[in-house]
């Protein structure tokens, strides 16, 4: 089969297409023949080395989510998956392929009326936003700030706090274009990069859903309400200064909360029941999966090079 590998750390470049063996479902694993697959920040960053670390090695094949259908089952699934349209979890990498290996508890069947690029556009992004906003116990009425809105995930947290109830839901980017297209979004709020805006925006928020970090997360503690509440369930901007935690010292009469958020976390169970009713959500209309393009998987070096480039508004699906 054709896939995508990671042959030297650093630049886009460093992705080849490569002739790797076709997999074989183990007990407890569906083999996917992969129709869509999801382009997400964290690919670039086991593309460049910064988590090799946590064992991506060079030789690695990224890719977390994909969506096609189940060609096989390995022992102990149950046979009735075969032929069936699913989206899948691959866990530690795999999906930049024609064929990928996914547990048969990471999978989700997909409704009739959803795309498989809409699947792997929604799939991963609405669960850490579902999740993130009640890691931060987020309540209706209160004021929301996704920080790095344009991506998949924050555009998820968009649409979730909105639906959610938020009093206000502002948003960080980096153009008033892209600032428009998240208001038809749900957001209320536009700001820069710094979280700086126009007079009517909120002086402060209850609960801050950063994707970005970077070294200017700790400004953001200053953004916060008394009892304010800043999850980071990304860093696609880089790890925050080492003494970030001075800031929220300095702010201890506030009472501010500073967490870490990952979906692993979270019993699959749960994930599987809200990637299902996100999928129904996006069927109905109530959601909406913003594809920014769909490129052949031997594009994947493109794909890594716009999403640096800070070019991608929403999901970029890779199609094999």
């Amino acid at each position: 089969m054709k896939a995508i590998m990671i042959k030297a750390y650093g630049g886009p470049e460093g992705l080849a297409l490569v002739d790797l063996p076709a997999p074989a479902p183990a007990a407890g694993q569906v083999l996917i023949s992969t129709e869509a697959v999801g382009v997400g920040g964290v690919d670039t960053m086991i593309r460049s080395g910064a988590l090799a670390a946590y064992g991506y090695t060079e030789g690695h094949v990224p890719g977390g989510e994909v969506a096609g259908v189940v060609t096989a089952v390995g022992e102990d699934v149950e046979a009735s998956w075969v032929g069936r349209r699913v989206w899948g979890a691959t866990g530690t990498g795999g999906g930049y392929a024609e064929q990928a290996v996914v547990p048969v508890q990471e999978i989700v069947a997909l409704p009739a009326d959803l795309s498989a690029v809409e699947a792997v556009t929604l799939g991963s992004a609405g669960v850490v936003a579902h999740f993130g906003l009640a890691h931060a116990r987020f309540a209706p009425g209160e004021s929301v700030l996704a920080r790095g809105a344009a991506g998949s995930l924050g555009i998820m947290t968009v649409q979730l706090a909105a639906r959610g109830g938020a009093a206000a839901v502002a948003v960080t980017t980096s153009s008033p274009e892209r600032g428009e297209r998240l208001r038809r979004l749900g957001a209320t709020h536009v700001l820069d990069r710094l979280g700086d805006g126009p007079a009517d925006a909120p002086s402060g928020y209850d609960v801050i859903i950063d994707v970005a970090a970077g070294p200017d997360m700790p400004a953001f503690f200053d953004r916060l309400e008394p009892n304010g509440r800043l999850v980071a369930v990304g860093a696609v901007a880089g790890r925050p200064p080492a003494t970030f935690g001075a800031e929220l010292m300095a702010a201890f009469q506030r009472s501010l909360s500073f967490a870490t958020f990952s979906a692993a976390t979270v019993p699959q169970a749960e994930r599987r029941a809200v990637r299902g009713e996100h999928f129904a959500a996006a069927v109905r209309g109530d959601l909406k999966a913003v594809v920014h393009e769909v490129l052949p998987l031997d594009r994947a070096a493109l794909a890594h090079h716009k999403m640096e480039a800070g070019e991608v508004f929403g999901r970029i699906v890779l199609t094999p």
